[in-house]
């Protein structure tokens, strides 16, 4: 099973890192949403999900079993997934009010702090 979603998060850093390379707005967002999932399901694989033992102390004993699932990488990612939100909704609401202001969501075209006329490189040294 932990092939599989070695696999699955290989092809989610793919998908997310074509995506941020774009020079639309739109995609880089879904991009950066696709790659905070691909870190979130890369934490919950190193957790170990085969194991079926709950990591709870039983009563007597002062640490878990060994083959007791690790509670940090769950912990990890219910704090990533609320982050990865709360960024989500930020730059969904920055790609929005660019929009607006500059209608369009080419970044190569988001010039309003550029001169119009641009002065050409200089010719040599």
């Amino acid at each position: 099973m932990e092939v599989i979603f070695a696999a699955l998060v290989g092809l989610f850093f793919a998908a997310a890192i074509y995506l941020m390379l774009s020079k639309f707005s739109i995609r880089i967002m879904l991009g950066i949403a696709i790659l905070g999932n691909a870190v979130n399901l890369l934490l919950f694989t190193a957790g170990r999900i085969t194991p079926e033992v709950p990591p709870i102390i039983p009563q007597g004993a002062s640490t878990l079993d060994l083959a007791a699932a690790n509670p940090l990488p769950q912990a990890l990612i219910l704090t990533a997934i609320v982050i990865s939100f709360s960024f989500l909704a930020f730059l969904l609401v920055l790609t929005y009010r660019a929009y607006q202001d500059l209608k369009t969501d080419n970044t190569g075209e988001m010039l309003a702090a550029e001169p119009d006329e641009r002065p050409l490189p200089p010719l040599g040294y």
